[in-house]
């Protein structure tokens, strides 16, 4: 299939079989037999491999993988790949990609691959008179670091700023700390980072007359932001009895409630993150360090309230917009070592990190706002708990060809619950 041919907008993949939707996007993104194995299940990773990733391996770990639909980034249609465990949020991101794509679908934007890295200084004699000598230093201490990885350094990365800063407040006192700003190009740059922060440690300590404590990459990388936004009309929110406009008011009163309380804000960034950790796993990324690092932004005026921004434009739609940091790559560690995250990257069709986190916060956006939709209208567990019941009758003991019907009336019943659940089997 070619690229011009390509549609995200898959009709009917919802009620295709699990080998019906494996062949689809095998076809899709062309994975070679082997990568679309790495899609079959627990045999994917094997033990022998997760034994070299890990330490004290006894065996391997399953999540679901679903694939979202309907996705446009910006005028490029994208399948992606989401591991989740938790139903509704691949359905929610795939319905509202397909109402994105009535008016274009996502904008998203990705700045420079700029990592922090912090030295920790103690013991300085002189704090001021140290910042200022490092920073005369500056150009000395960058090319060290630079040189750290000259491969990085070919392809363009390396160190791109010092900065120094002087800490008052702490428990123990004055601290002195330096901030070594690193383009990481294509690689999350962790290892790149800290390696680059050993290596000028040494350095440091002498110029400054103190001792490196600490050398440690920071996740709080709000040099390296990831941006979507997109518009959704009024009429193509209208469902059952809620018009357009009373979707779109809804869904602006939620955000504005996590605007003003961090206690709903903690929930409405969760909401986001569903969606962004899914794929953030699904393609062998470190999911804590984005974490950290989103709820770090979301509290970096003072203050804790939400990532996103909701609004009515001038024509009565809605519009959305999504901003935090995201340190993703494309290149070393899981992201290369794990076959099923290799064959998700294939998927995704990325070719440079930057592009792979415009995707990763366009799946955000969506899913923020299928989970603002569902709280503005009907709530949250009408749609939900009529998927986690399917989880609700295979934790009963449900065969496979009991799973949909216990779970159907268990919806009908409004009674989703596990004793229920075990009655209707044992009744059967």
């Amino acid at each position: 299939m070619s690229q011009a041919q390509r549609s995200s907008r898959l009709s009917g993949f919802y009620d295709q079989t699990r080998a019906q939707r494996s062949a689809v996007v095998a076809e899709w993104a062309g994975l070679s037999p082997e990568a679309q194995a790495a899609f079959g299940g627990t045999d994917a990773l094997s033990t022998a491999q997760a034994d070299h990733m890990i330490e004290n391996v006894v065996g391997v770990f399953s999540l679901p993988l679903g694939v979202a639909a309907n996705f446009v980034v910006n005028g490029r249609d994208v399948l992606v790949p989401m591991a989740v465990e938790e139903p509704s949020v691949v359905a929610g991101a795939s319905f509202m990609a397909r109402l994105a794509r009535n008016t274009g679908g996502f904008r998203a934007t990705a700045s420079a691959p700029e990592m922090i890295g912090q030295l920790l200084i103690l013991d300085v004699p002189d704090a001021e008179h140290a910042r200022i000598a490092l920073l005369a230093a500056k150009e000395r201490i960058m090319q060290m670091a630079t040189a750290a990885d000259p491969v990085l350094a070919q392809l363009g990365g390396g160190a791109r700023d010092l900065e120094v800063r002087v800490l008052a407040g702490s428990p123990i006192g004055q601290l002195l700390v330096l901030h070594l700003i690193y383009d990481t190009r294509d690689a999350m740059g962790a290892n790149t980072v800290n390696t680059a922060l050993e290596t000028i440690a040494p350095l440091v300590a002498e110029i400054s007359g103190g001792r490196v404590h600490l050398r440690i990459m920071s996740n709080l990388a709000d040099r390296r932001l990831a941006a979507a936004s997109a518009t959704f009309r009024a009429a193509d929110l209208a469902f059952g009895e809620f018009s357009g406009a009373q979707v779109r008011d809804g869904v602006i009163a939620a955000w504005a409630f996590a605007v003003a309380d961090p206690y709903r804000a903690a929930t409405h960034n969760k909401g986001i993150m569903n969606g962004v950790d899914a794929v953030v796993l699904a393609t062998g990324n470190d999911w804590r360090a984005i974490e950290a690092g989103a709820h770090a932004y979301a509290a970096r005026s003072g203050r804790y309230t939400s990532l996103s921004t909701w609004a009515c434009n001038a024509d009565g739609d809605l519009t959305g917009s999504l901003e935090m940091p995201l340190a993703v790559g494309i290149v070393g560690g899981a992201t290369r070592a794990h076959p099923t995250a290799r064959a998700a990257l294939q998927v995704l069709g990325v070719s440079s990190a930057a592009e792979l986190a415009q995707i990763i916060v366009s799946v955000g956006l969506a899913q923020n706002l299928a989970a603002l939709r569902a709280l503005a209208t009907e709530g949250i567990q009408r749609g939900h708990m009529g998927l986690h019941a399917r989880q609700i009758a295979i934790a009963a003991g449900a065969r496979a060809d009991q799973v949909e019907a216990v779970a159907n009336q268990l919806v009908r019943e409004h009674a989703v619950r596990t004793d229920r659940a075990l009655e209707i089997l044992q009744a059967n």
